[in-house]
This record gives C-alpha cells, structure tokens and sequence, in this order.
C-alpha cells in the first residue's frame, strides 16, 4: 500500500485549499438563460429614468403593487411582460434596465433591457419626447454590452450567452399612436396613404430584426400591435360616446399585423430556422377586451389612473383618479396594461395555441 509523504500530503492539501478557494469565490460562469428586451413604453423597465424625457413613468401611483410598492420606470401598476416572462423561465431577476449602474459585474450574465418608452421603429416616431433610446441606438447598446461581457468573461462564452438566450422586442405601436395618427394631417399621414405607410414600417423593421439575427441572437420573441384603437387615450380622443374602439386606428392594426407575421416567416424560412416567433398581442388582448367580465375585468373601457373621458386624458399622477383595485381593470393608464392584463397577455405567450402564436409558443421554443 502506498505511503503518501509529507511533501504529497502538502502537495495534496494544497490542491484541496486552492479548490476550495475556487468554490467558495465562486468563478463566473455561464448557466441560466439570459433575456433581453427591446422596444417600446410596453416593457421598458426603468432606462428612462436616467434620460431627460417626459415619456418616464418614476413617479407615483406607477408602482403601488410592484413589490416595493414605488415607481420604477415600469408604465404599470405592478410588474410588465419582461418581469413575467423573467418569472416564467426561472431567471432570479428580470434583466435591469442597461442604463441602471447597478447593471455590472455577474449581473451582466442575466442580460439587460435596453426599450424605452416613446420610440417606434421610424426614428421621428416620439420625436415630442426629446431623449428617448431609438431603436438603431438599442442595438448599439446591445453591441456595447457583448464587448462589456466579452471582458467579463471571454468572447467564446459571450457569444454561447448570446446565442442560447432569449430576446423580447416590442415596438410599432408608436409609430401609429405617436407619429402617423398624432395630429390630424401628420407629416407622414401627408407623406403616405395608410397601407402604404404599413408597408413602410414592415419594411423598416425587417432591417432592425435582421441585424438584431446578425448580432447572434438565437431565440426572439417579436410582439404585434396590439388593439390600438381601444386604449382609452384613443377613446377619448375620438370622443367615443359608446366606448367604441377608434376604427382608424383598429384598420391600421388589422393591416399592420398580418403583413409582420408575413415578414417573420419569410425571414425564418430565408435563414432555415425558427428564430422569431409571433405574438398576436391584439388577438390575446382582443379576448378580454370583448368580454372583460369573463376574465375577472369590470371594465376594458376605463383606466384605473388618469382623468377626464375613460380617465384616458393626460398623464396617470398623484392628482389623478386613481381605482382602489387594480385587478378589476384591464388598462391602467390611458394606453398600458395592469399587471393582471400583462399576465393574461404573458400566459398566452408561453402556452397559446397558434391562434395567438406562430410557428409555436414560447414554451414549445424553450425545450426545444
């Protein structure tokens, strides 16, 4: 039987020190799913509190059922689709906004948010909002943070990190809410006849879906318009007697979202996987806006903070009307979902059939 000498027992002792030391400072190291975000006011967690804009929501009564019962830059009673989704999948926190100083060091590895409230996918989309995060910006950042974390960790697992995780994006809204339908004869409802603006638009954001693939991504989540004439802003900016979805902006819906399922499967098929996947948010939304009691709602109508028509004029503030349960609104201000919509929206998202997802849904994509 072999003896182990003095000189392998403090050979051996430390290999188990140096071991141990590894363990207990815990190396970083590459294991859950990243998830980033890009897009709109819709889930924006917070960049735009560090911005100079009036398009930010880091006052109260945004907040009051987040966890912390404050503000966070989220334009939501509560928690958004990227904090839902983060849920679903297991992260430990939902990316923090890439803006956030506290977003450093393993923090990284969860990913970030890089949407901002107020941007479309034109550039002059939410130009009244002066310093807002455009999305051909976004994409920088999201190059900008693969450098960050290339140091952090090296470029070979940066671009494993990258290519393994998952990617929200959720824009164009704006651009009919806050640029074509803004004011009557617009520049650019001068500029175009409403198809031919859609078409635009598609157009425009085939580019920024493809250099978002060209930046490694493997896994992308790509939101549709959802209902925009039935927000209550639009409500009661069409004086809806009846509370009557505005048929201007519904028709550019309904012209906007086949055409981007159109495009996502064309690029699909061009690159020979299934990399985006479509939610139709209006078709999801449609649901619980028809029959809102079905879903728990006592209105679809009414926002639970604002003032005037529908509470849907002007900005959601303490002076502001302001419903005692949140749960029992389908919107929260004149154009966001509550929490409880968000979840509703979230749900069909992971589980939906292909009524509200194509070519699956986000849970079919994950196990894959």
């Amino acid at each position: 039987m072999a003896m182990i000498t003095g000189k392998s027992k403090s050979l051996v002792i430390a290999f188990v020190s140096l071991f141990l030391v590894l363990v207990m400072s815990g190396p970083i190291v590459v294991e859950a799913r990243a998830f980033f975000v890009f897009g709109d006011s819709l889930v924006d967690s917070g960049n735009n509190n560090y911005l100079l804009t009036t398009a930010r929501a880091d006052s109260p009564p945004y907040g009051i059922d987040f966890p912390t019962r404050r503000p966070t830059g989220r334009f939501s009673n509560g928690l958004n689709i990227p904090d839902l989704i983060s849920e679903a999948i297991s992260n430990e926190e939902p990316p923090l906004p890439y803006l956030s100083p506290d977003l450093r060091g393993r923090r990284l590895l969860n990913g970030a948010n890089f949407a901002s409230a107020g941007i479309g996918i034109l550039n002059d989309t939410g130009f009244q909002f002066i310093n807002i995060i455009r999305m051909y910006q976004q994409l920088d950042y999201f190059q900008q943070y693969q450098q960050r974390v290339s140091r952090l960790i090296g470029k070979p697992q940066t671009q494993r990190l990258v290519s393994q995780s998952l990617v929200l994006i959720t824009v164009g809204g704006n651009d009919f809410v806050n640029n074509y339908f803004l004011v009557p004869y617009s520049a650019r409802s001068r500029q175009y006849a409403l198809p031919d603006y859609v078409r635009l638009l598609v157009s425009e954001y085939k580019k920024i879906l493809l250099r978002l693939y060209s930046l490694g991504v493997g896994r992308v989540l790509v939101t549709g318009a959802g209902p925009l004439g039935c927000a209550p802003a639009e409500l009661a900016r069409s004086s809806s007697s009846n509370g009557r979805c505005s048929a201007e902006l519904q028709r550019a819906a309904s012209l906007y979202d086949p055409q981007l399922l159109q495009m996502i499967n064309e690029i699909n098929r061009k690159i020979g996987k299934n990399v985006f996947i479509a939610a139709n948010t209006n078709q999801m939304q449609m649901d619980f806006l028809s029959t809102p009691r079905s879903y728990g709602f006592v209105t679809s109508k009414v926002a639970c903070c604002g003032q005037g028509p529908y509470n849907g004029i002007g900005l959601c503030t303490v002076l502001s009307n302001l419903c005692p349960n949140r749960d029992l609104y389908v919107f929260w201000d004149a154009f966001h979902p509550t929490e409880k919509a968000n979840r509703l929206i979230v749900r069909n998202i992971l589980t939906g059939t292909t009524k509200y997802m194509n070519p699956m849904n986000l849970s079919s994509a994950l196990a894959l």
